[in-house]
């Protein structure tokens, strides 16, 4: 019989650790599920045990999920370029449905899931446009490189294991997160630091949905406490433009707002040799990455009411977590 332990993996990432922070606050038992190699300053000075295992290595997860009521799969290859995309393929996955099937066979009463707003359709701008959410139209085809393509993938493969072996899986979509404790950071994470520092003076015509990092964190405990089981839920917050964001970052730094607009197809080219150089020099990532202006073409904004009205999801405005998120990357010397 499992015991009321929760285990979160990904828990040395932005998502997973807020997830680890809320269940602590709330008293709960955690078990934090890492590799050897993991940064753990995220879960640093919280009462959590700590599991080494490796989602690559579905061996290595039967003693991770032992003895756990509730399992949060958070963790994710969560990177917009990558040098290696099979890489992110068989983390998001292989290693989704390796967890998936551990956590079942360990007896976990109830296994949630976290997907991706990547993964949903978006009303095309020919039609009018407007909010995607969980039942919006939308194909293999549509997804933009290889995250998009591996979550939606993964979300396939978890909807299918749980189907077949009668899993108590919840799924939950969230947004875009923006908050405190983004230390690598993510790449929306590092639009906010860029803006602060007034290195983004120029945007382009696309929008996204901001949530709170903190709120998402509710709403994974609210979808195990409260979610249907093979049902999924939108995570969002407030629909908003990439010139508002920018707007909102220069108001609240008192720095200077966005010059004006660029269209995406004159950041293609920046994009097709800031690739090349990366590949020629080794960098980590290019500066912008041709699936980052792909994806800028369309404007993902998402309604959540499902998640209100099942969960009692109720994030706060976008502009609490852009200034949440400033005033962490300045504490910690993010902005220079």
């Amino acid at each position: 019989m499992a015991s009321s332990t929760n285990l979160v993996t990904g828990a040395s990432g932005f998502v997973g650790a807020a997830v680890v922070r809320a269940l602590v606050a709330r008293g709960e038992a955690v078990r934090v599920m890492v590799r050897p190699s993991s940064d753990r300053r995220n879960f640093q000075g919280l009462e959590v045990e700590v599991a080494e295992g490796d989602l690559l290595r579905p061996e290595s997860l039967a003693h991770v999920v032992r003895g756990c009521s509730a399992v949060f799969h958070v963790a994710a290859d969560y990177r917009i370029w990558t040098r290696n995309p099979a890489a992110m393929f068989r983390a998001n996955v292989d290693g989704s449905a390796a967890i998936v099937r551990a956590a079942s066979e360990a007896g976990a009463a109830r296994i949630v899931y976290t997907s991706s707003v990547a993964v949903l359709g978006i009303p095309p701008k020919e039609a009018g446009g407007g909010q995607g959410d969980e039942e919006t139209p939308v194909t293999y085809a549509d997804m933009i490189g290889p995250y998009k393509q591996s979550k939606y993938l993964a979300e396939q493969r978890v909807r299918e294991e749980a189907a077949a072996g009668g899993f108590p899986v919840v799924m939950v979509n969230p947004s875009t997160p923006i908050g405190p404790r983004d230390v690598k950071p993510t790449p929306t994470g590092k639009v906010i630091v860029d803006a602060a520092r007034g290195k983004m003076p120029f945007y382009v015509d696309t929008g996204l949905n901001v949530a709170h990092v903190d709120d998402v964190a509710d709403g994974h405990i609210r979808a195990r406490d409260r979610g249907r089981i093979g049902e999924r839920y939108v995570l969002g917050g407030q629909d908003m433009t990439l010139q508002e964001i920018l707007t909102t970052v220069a108001r609240l730094t008192g720095g200077r707002p966005p010059l004006g607009r660029i269209p995406a197809g004159a950041v293609m080219p920046i994009a097709y040799l800031s690739e090349a150089w990366c590949r020629l020099t080794g960098g980590s990532e290019p500066m912008v990455a041709p699936d980052a202006v792909r994806m800028a073409r369309k404007t993902m904004f998402f309604k959540w009411d499902k998640a209100a009205r099942e969960l009692g999801y109720a994030p706060r405005p976008a502009e609490a977590a852009i200034a949440d998120a400033i005033t962490w990357f300045r504490d910690n010397g993010y902005l220079g």
